[in-house]
């Protein structure tokens, strides 16, 4: 596989997976917090172009569950079908708080039910809150990244291009934050702060408590990357013609930080869904009922969970695929900027 397509490709279907997270609410059949408490750890629907006559429908179906009286024990009813629909009103959602509107992509009418990655112990759709909780844990990592990042690239560029004490102050605090054991001085803030915040105060202080502590990793590499670019002959030369520092930073050092800060993005970015997800299994994090990744897998803490629904497991198979994403899309990165005549 070339270098360009190890590239084009992890890029291509992050980029198609942060596009489906925001429309989640249209492609979800349900709202992440519905329940429906006589389909508790239902299985997987299945999808069905023949009906149990052998029939075919070119409109897909799904089957009715009956419960065989046994508590989560489910069986088809093949003689009561429902039609899978398309483009149908269901539960009120919102896009990026702004676009309001009821219409979701498939669905079923009741009393049949959909579940595409099965559902809960409380009886809510796996696959709608995946969605939704891809809302909470994709992009905690992206701005809790974002904001290490720019502090990375401030101090980075502070402590490179001026040098002497304040080269000196900002390394030295650099080498402390590297050396702590980030995610136990986590887990010791977050459980240091007050339990009880409403959801949105809980994602800013993930993201601000994350975003606070991986900064120093960029800002190191970020240094040395400005320490060389600054003594090119055409910056000196630059220099030399009255450029100001501003313009020097802005248009001849800065710019060369650009590959460094793109690959440690992709490889910070899986770390902090990581952090969050997490800190939302321990119960740390985001509370329920809104989902988060983390606090959809915290359910297998529980062994008969664990050994009985095999598909509780799914997100966090999931989730496996996305972080392997990241990955080789920051190795192939890695390559480029290895790569680059500069």
């Amino acid at each position: 596989m070339s270098l360009s397509r190890t590239f084009v490709v992890p890029l291509a279907v992050l980029l198609l997976l942060h596009f489906v997270v925001v429309l989640a609410g249209f492609i979800a059949p349900y709202d992440p917090a519905t329940q429906f408490r006589d389909h508790p750890f239902a299985p997987p629907t299945r999808i069905h172009f023949f009906d149990s006559r052998g029939g075919f429908h070119l409109r897909p179906l799904v089957y009715l569950w009956k419960s065989n009286g046994e508590f989560a024990k489910y069986e088809a009813d093949t003689t009561r079908t429902a039609p899978l629909r398309f483009f149908l009103s269901g539960d009120t959602y919102s896009v990026l708080g702004v676009f309001h509107s009821s219409l979701h992509l498939f669905g079923v009418d009741e009393p049949a039910h959909v579940f595409i990655l099965g559902s809960d112990g409380y009886g809510r759709d796996q696959f709608s809150r995946f969605l939704f909780g891809g809302q909470i844990s994709l992009f905690s990592g992206l701005l809790a990244a974002g904001l290490s990042l720019g502090l990375g690239l401030l101090l980075g560029s502070a402590a490179g291009y001026h040098g002497g004490l304040l080269d000196a102050l900002l390394m030295r605090t650099t080498e402390a934050f590297a050396a702590l054991p980030w995610l136990y001085l986590l887990l010791a803030l977050r459980a240091f702060l007050p339990l009880h915040m409403s959801p949105a105060q809980t994602f800013l202080l993930l993201i601000a408590v994350i975003g606070m502590l991986g900064w120093g990793r960029a800002a190191r590499l970020v240094r040395g990357i400005v320490l060389s670019a600054k003594e090119r002959n055409y910056v000196v030369a630059a220099r030399g013609f009255g450029a100001t520092e501003w313009y020097l930073l802005r248009r001849h050092v800065l710019p060369q930080t650009r590959g460094v800060i793109l690959t440690q993005a992709a490889i910070l970015i899986p770390q902090y869904i990581l952090a969050e997800i997490t800190l939302s299994f321990l119960g740390l994090g985001v509370a329920e009922p809104v989902a988060s990744w983390g606090n959809m897998l915290s359910a297998l803490q529980q062994y008969s969970v664990l050994t009985s629904y095999w598909w509780m497991i799914l997100p966090g198979l999931l989730l496996v695929t996305v972080l392997l994403r990241y990955y080789i899309l920051a190795q192939s990165l890695e390559l480029r900027v290895e790569s680059s005549p500069y």
